[in-house]
């Protein structure tokens, strides 16, 4: 068995998994997450914030920390799209090789194959659809996992996600207003409609959507007022399109302060969630889905293996391979 810990740092959220792996497959993952809201302002001006950029050193500081007390192996570090999009993003990576980590900014079709792998390890054999509904875009990947590997069809990235859509239309208003609802869902519903490859919807008609990412876990978690949070509750859980739809405009309806009150809902999420709900929505609508199911085997899982299979000189379970920093 490796231990290995994997770091994502996403446009809203950091995370760190320390994953015990054995026959190429996560058998252990402890997850820490940080809302750093690294992507916050990144749609309109272009730029990663300073006071951003240091939110994040400050959390991977302790990440690191925390792998090596936990008898790591060995790390990777990699980033997604706000640091695709930021042109100063060479900025943050500095900090973080002050760290010592060696960080990379994945490409979409990596991180998309990435995180299919970690979800597909509950749906082998199965033809899925794998959505990662992320701050600043959606990754949507369609395939199976078989007994050679996992085969692919499609990986996209559209950019549409919690963070995006609410520093373009409902950042400005508290609620935010009719007329900016409906056009945050009507960017979301264009967006899904024109990009959304064929494959996610033939897929979704004769198998299964699965979602993963701090939306679809959050509105499982308000559904059913978890406190604290449960990820074995969460996990496989099912969420119906009636059930999004009502979450999303219960939601609209509180002022910023009352949403942080709500159960179920960490504190820092409540200005992102309307738009995370409403860009789930609709890429249900888009895929022909009624309902989906949620994963917490995602990205991290996905990592993990490929952190392993480099750790132990193995082969590469997908096309990519991962810088590592030695933990001991």
């Amino acid at each position: 068995m490796t231990r290995v810990a994997v770091i994502d740092i996403g446009t809203v959220t950091a995370r760190l998994g320390v994953s015990d792996v054995a026959g190429g497959r996560v058998e252990r993952c402890a997850k820490t997450s940080t809302i750093c809201n690294l992507g916050e302002g990144v749609a309109e001006t272009g730029l990663l914030s300073a006071a951003a950029c240091e939110r994040v050193l400050t959390c991977v500081r302790d990440y690191v920390a925390s792998a090596r007390e936990a008898g790591a192996r060995a790390a990777c570090c990699t980033l997604t799209s706000a640091a695709r999009d930021a042109a100063n993003a060479d900025e943050l990576l500095g900090g973080l090789v002050a760290l010592c980590l060696e960080p990379q900014v994945i490409p979409v079709e990596t991180e998309g194959a990435l995180t299919f792998l970690g979800v597909a390890q509950d749906f082998r054999g199965q033809r899925i659809v794998v959505a990662d509904n992320g701050g600043g875009s959606t990754e949507v990947a369609v395939g199976t996992l078989g007994k050679g590997g996992v085969s692919l069809e499609a990986v996209r990235s559209l950019n549409v996600g919690c963070r995006r859509v609410t520093d373009l239309f409902l950042s400005r208003e508290d609620p935010p207003g009719a007329e900016a609802l409906e056009r945050a869902r009507a960017f979301c519903r264009e967006r899904f409609c024109e990009e959304l490859p064929t494959e996610a919807r033939d897929a979704v008609a004769g198998g299964r959507l699965v979602c993963v990412g701090g939306t679809v876990t959050t509105l499982v978690a308000i559904a059913a007022a978890l406190d604290p949070y449960d990820p074995s509750f969460v996990h496989l859980h099912d969420l119906g399109l009636d059930e999004v739809d009502e979450l999303a405009e219960r939601l609209a309806g509180l002022p910023l302060e009352r949403r942080r009150e709500v159960t179920g809902l960490q504190p820092k999420r409540a200005g992102v969630i309307v738009a995370g709900a409403l860009c789930v929505s609709e890429l249900m609508r888009a895929c022909g889905a009624d309902k989906l199911t949620v994963s917490e085997s995602d990205l991290l899982f996905g990592l993990s293996l490929a952190a392993s299979a480099a750790a132990c000189g193995e082969a590469a379970p997908v096309a990519w391979r991962p810088r590592l920093s030695a933990m001991r």
